[in-house]
């Protein structure tokens, strides 16, 4: 697929400026992530069906999105992975609509806990993992932003989530954990993620299993895997989905990868910050 951005040349190495909102005092983490945002911002044009995702970095790509919605006009129409991002969405006056009116998406953009050189990824640190899985496939192209200190040389020192009934939830973590001691990993432990002194629960009314395997060797068979194990809804790896990462740093600077036609583009930026709505999540 070919990289051209929105009214400009992709291949374009020179300092730009972007007029989101300013919010001062954010550290080098908080630029990087809003600098890959607005650039990835530019892949949306009026007339597209766009997954939205969860998490702080994708707050910034629905602000970015909602400046463009408010000055340019942009025209779409939006899904989101989450009720979170629905409501930031609503909030900036981007039009929401469900996954079963939309149908289909040209695109999703989405953030990443972990991303390796063959563009896997591990995501669900903001406990989103379902819906954000069925958006990204449910779309003609998946572009992930992050900020650097998310790409990897192997999967899994980020703690794998995996989304699990609550029905016979203990019994669950047991098969999974026994599942683990078979397969390429360094840990086979698990922990079941609370909010609060409570567990902690999806939108989908479900709770999230955290696998600590600290290093996945064969990620696909893992993931195969486990969602073959009774009570597991879904788990927070995903394979051949992103077609696009865009990562940026704290300078300012960002790295668009096209994992398909293998075309790599830099650019630098002065990013004005926006509010980090999902600052709690970290993602």
């Amino acid at each position: 697929m070919a990289l051209a951005l929105r009214g400009e040349s992709f291949y374009n190495a020179t300092t730009l400026r972007w007029s989101c909102p300013m919010t001062t005092g954010f550290s080098p983490a908080d630029t990087a992530k809003f600098a890959s945002a607005k650039r990835a911002s530019a892949f949306v044009e009026s007339g597209m069906k766009v997954g939205l995702g969860t998490g702080s970095t994708a707050a910034h790509l629905v602000k970015c999105l909602g400046e463009r919605v408010k000055n340019e006009k942009l025209d779409i129409l939006a899904v989101a992975t989450s009720v979170r991002t629905a409501d930031l969405a609503r909030e900036v006056g981007i039009h929401v609509v469900s996954l079963d009116e939309a149908r289909w998406l040209d695109l999703t953009i989405d953030g990443a806990d972990e991303y390796d050189a063959e563009f896997n990824l591990i995501k669900g640190g903001g406990g989103a993992l379902l819906q954000e899985k069925i958006v990204a496939t449910a779309s003609d192209r998946m572009i992930v932003i992050a900020d650097s200190t998310k790409k990897v040389q192997t999967l899994g020192a980020f703690p794998l989530p995996v989304e699990v009934l609550g029905f016979g939830m203990n019994t669950t973590q047991m098969l999974v954990e026994e599942l683990l001691t078979g397969l390429d990993v360094m840990g086979t432990t698990s922990s079941l993620r609370k909010s609060g002194d409570e567990l902690f629960v999806t939108d989908e009314g479900n709770h999230i299993l955290d696998l600590h395997v600290e290093r996945i060797g064969n990620a696909r068979q893992l993931a195969l895997l486990l969602n073959q194990v009774p009570g597991v809804v879904e788990n927070g790896l995903f394979i051949d989905i992103c077609d696009v990462i865009v990562t940026g740093h704290g300078d300012g600077s960002v790295e668009t990868r096209d994992i398909n036609s293998g075309e790599t583009d830099k650019a630098r930026f002065e990013p004005a910050p926006v509010e980090n709505l999902f600052s709690d999540v970290g993602v």
